[in-house]
């Protein structure tokens, strides 16, 4: 990974819970993070005594160094935003500058934890489709604006081995958002969804509180 093509933007604990719809009991199971760069997910998880292991060939870097990325970043992300304002949905954020300050306590709160996740192991250099865990690793396995957005970059057999790995090492995934960078639904969601119910799986397209983007408040839950 080159880190100058990485645009780092970090989620909090409390948009993780309503983009993936986690309960209490969710919350309780070993969870794999997967994509999540900067997001101060892992942190507070961990603050809160559960089990998660935070995967992203970001993690790659140092903290100086992923922090230098993010302040060149951050400008661009908060302008952008704001010129497609039209694109999103401003209930959980008054503007593109509150949306900025916020992401930005998020990713603070990650680059405060991240050496000491590191030394603990729950942030590991990480990259679809193979990784290095066993088999059943994780109850679940939650993939945060990665599969799917990228579908231009990314391609459908890409896509069907990234699944069949995370549901090789977890028994239950889910991806959020199905929208790609056009903010349209992913040709891929039907293809994937096709491809595990033929063999066997159970699959749901699942409404989520969180409604950021317009037209994207729904993730895809994989099961065994």
């Amino acid at each position: 990974m080159i880190l100058d093509s990485v645009v780092p933007w970090g989620r909090s604990l409390a948009e993780y819970r309503r983009m993936f719809n986690l309960t209490e009991a969710d919350l309780a199971k070993t969870v794999l993070g997967v994509g999540d760069g900067p997001a101060s997910f892992n942190a507070e998880m961990t603050e809160l005594g559960h089990s998660v292991i935070s995967i992203d060939p970001v993690y790659a870097f140092s903290t100086d160094e992923i922090a230098s990325r993010i302040k060149k970043t951050y400008g661009t992300v908060v302008e952008q935003t704001r010129s497609n304002a039209s694109q999103y949905n401003w209930t959980d954020f008054r503007d593109a500058d509150d949306l900025g300050n916020q992401r930005m306590k998020s990713m603070n709160l990650f680059l405060a934890d991240y050496e000491t996740g590191k030394l603990q192991g729950r942030y590991r250099t990480e990259s679809l489709p193979k990784l290095s865990f066993p088999d059943h690793s994780f109850d679940l396995a939650l993939c945060s604006h990665f599969l799917f957005l990228y579908t231009t970059h990314l391609s459908e057999e890409f896509h069907k081995q990234a699944i069949s790995e995370l549901l090789r090492v977890a028994n239950e995934v889910r991806i959020f958002p199905l929208l790609d960078l056009s903010g349209q639904l992913s040709p891929y969601v039907n293809a994937v969804s096709d491809e595990y119910w033929k063999n066997g799986f159970s699959f749901e397209l699942v409404e989520v509180p969180y409604h950021f983007q317009k037209n994207g408040n729904q993730m895809l839950c994989i099961k065994r």
